[in-house]
């Protein structure tokens, strides 16, 4: 190679782009997937009372950052506060590794029969499920009794979510029915407010007694 050619090798080198340059941090949260599959830039909030205390983010696992702060749960993504929830059992207790891919392979099976985004079916799904309205108990002169209360947004999506995995743990309590078909039934019914589904049954029941204590 003469002199003159690499002289314009070096001269063209600058302009190219380097092969192995990390993307910039903003642009890799913007592009980033749920599960390195599902997109959540287009999420859609039909209850805005709830929205804020419904983070969805495309880290499932976060290695228990908010445990130490108060009410810091509600910045971690909804799936990740989902997958804890299912940990919360006898077969699952500690092994977020199986509740991980027991999500994971929910949101496939939600996909397949509804083409819809699984995330957005768990958001609505949670909306559905959310109660607005419990009793609390008062104790007049060693008398007690039930009082209506107003639930707090953020209680109401932690009881959304409690129902929906009661209800994976009710549905595969000796049963052949796998974990992650559970699931992604609870979510497509919570989903499409079938009240034959636990958890929406539990709501309506919930809110039906706290009517009745008005």
């Amino acid at each position: 190679m003469s002199g003159e050619e690499a002289e314009a090798d070096e001269a063209v080198a600058p302009d190219e782009p380097e092969p192995d340059a990390p993307a910039a941090s903003e642009a890799a949260n913007e592009n980033a997937k749920l599960f390195g599959v599902w997109d959540i830039a287009e999420i859609a909030y039909a209850d805005p009372s709830t929205k804020r205390y419904m983070t969805v983010t495309p880290i499932a696992h976060t290695m228990g950052r908010h445990a130490s702060k108060q009410f810091k749960k509600s910045e971690i993504s909804l799936v990740e506060r989902l997958i804890n929830r299912l940990m919360q059992t006898d077969e699952n207790t500690g092994k977020k590794q199986r509740a991980n891919r027991i999500v994971r392979d929910a949101f496939d099976i939600v996909h397949e029969r509804t083409e819809e985004n699984p995330v957005q079916v768990l958001v609505t799904a949670v909306e559905n499920a959310a109660p607005r309205e419990e009793t609390v108990r008062l104790k007049y002169g060693g008398i007690s009794v039930p009082k209506a209360v107003d639930v707090a947004p953020q209680r109401r999506v932690d009881q959304a979510l409690l129902f929906i995995s009661d209800g994976v743990a009710n549905a595969t309590y000796k049963s052949s029915t796998s974990a992650a078909e559970a699931l992604a039934r609870e979510l497509i019914g919570a989903a499409d407010y079938d009240a034959q589904t636990y958890s929406i049954s539990q709501k309506e029941e919930r809110e039906r007694v706290a009517a009745a204590a008005r």
